[in-house]
């Protein structure tokens, strides 16, 4: 198995909470200047002249990073993320998503999560400059902000790191 440095690494807090992700070679580098503790080794080893170091897949700091709680930013790819790439109107997967304001921003609606959903174009062209209820139109899920856990947060690298779930759970 090769060892590639941009491989990324789940990275704990003191406390075990998930702070972020980063590269293999960050990773070590905390890790030989005693900044943080190896949890598991998915990966296997670096063999240098004199040692093997084991490449991480999660370490823990040494110390507690007190930090404001992470939230999920409103931004294109986490509504799309959040309605699961699907239509909201008519249920359909498509690549050709848009987003759409349930309140149209001319009705003085705002661009928040419980004011967004994605849809389809000819669903956004279909309901126009109206609500939901005079374009006569419903909705498959209230939009609604996306829950703000390590779980959701982390779960694109889930597929590849099913080892990083146990420390994700319950945060």
């Amino acid at each position: 198995m090769s060892v590639r440095l941009d491989d990324v690494v789940l990275v704990l807090n003191g406390n075990y909470e998930p702070l972020h992700v980063c590269t293999v070679r960050r990773a070590l580098g905390l890790l030989l200047t005693d900044k943080a503790h190896l949890i598991v080794n998915g990966r296997g080893y670096i063999s240098t002249v004199k040692e093997r170091i084991p490449v991480p897949s999660i370490i823990r700091l040494t110390y507690v990073v007190r930090r404001p709680h992470p939230r999920v930013h409103l931004n294109r790819r986490e509504i799309f993320r959040r309605d699961r790439y699907t239509c909201q109107y008519c249920g359909r997967q498509t690549s050709r998503l848009t987003i759409d304001h349930v309140v149209p921003r001319e009705r003085g609606g705002r661009t928040e999560w419980t004011n967004v959903v994605t849809a389809c174009p000819e669903c956004n062209q279909k309901k126009g400059n109206r609500t939901p209820q005079e374009a006569h139109m419903r909705l498959l899920r209230p939009p609604m902000p996306p829950p703000n856990t390590a779980l959701y947060r982390f779960q694109r690298y889930l597929e590849s790191h099913r080892e990083w779930r146990p420390f994700l759970e319950g945060w």
